[in-house]
């Protein structure tokens, strides 16, 4: 897809989001099922039923997906497209690599140390572009991906979160 394109995809939905701000709320939505046996949980994608189940650190055996893996992966595929849509909104070629590496202390979600926190204490986000932009243009197309990736602004916004049990 060239720059043109996007933008006459995109224009539209722009105009009509600044005409009706309430149209550009969406609610996303993932389903899970706890039937079956074992330790696991299936989430429906897109296209295929995954199994998460207990990551080798709390017990698992590998063979099942681990949520913080596939948190990980989301913001990875996050930030991939939206730096894609970028480098094509600004007219760069680019292509190469994303990786997200997390620091977890399993202490915490084992309940072996009160004090170990549960969940990532660290998350790094990096990009190995390949690219004839200049060192401007992929200052700006990597903050522009900060700026517009979802899930990176999501994790790093705390959104508010309930529970609820139906």
């Amino acid at each position: 897809m060239d720059a043109s394109t996007l933008k006459d995809i995109q224009t539209p939905l722009k105009q009509q989001y600044r005409d009706d701000p309430g149209s550009a709320l969406v609610t996303l939505h993932a389903d899970g099922e706890l039937d079956g046996s074992g330790v696991a949980c299936r989430v429906r994608t897109a296209t295929a039923l995954a199994e998460a189940g207990l990551h080798p650190a709390t017990g698992g055996d590998g063979t099942q997906l681990c949520s913080g893996d596939m948190l990980l992966e989301a913001l990875v595929a996050c930030a991939g497209v939206t730096l894609r849509a970028v480098a094509t909104s600004m007219g760069l070629d680019v292509s190469g690599t994303v990786r997200a590496e997390g620091d977890l202390d399993f202490r915490g979600t084992l309940g072996v140390d009160k004090e170990a926190p549960v969940g990532f204490r660290e998350i790094r986000l990096s990009f190995a572009l390949d690219t004839s932009a200049t060192e401007d243009q992929v200052a700006s197309l990597i903050k522009l991906t900060e700026r517009y990736c979802v899930v990176l602004q999501t994790i790093k916004g705390n959104p508010s979160t309930s529970v609820t049990v139906a």
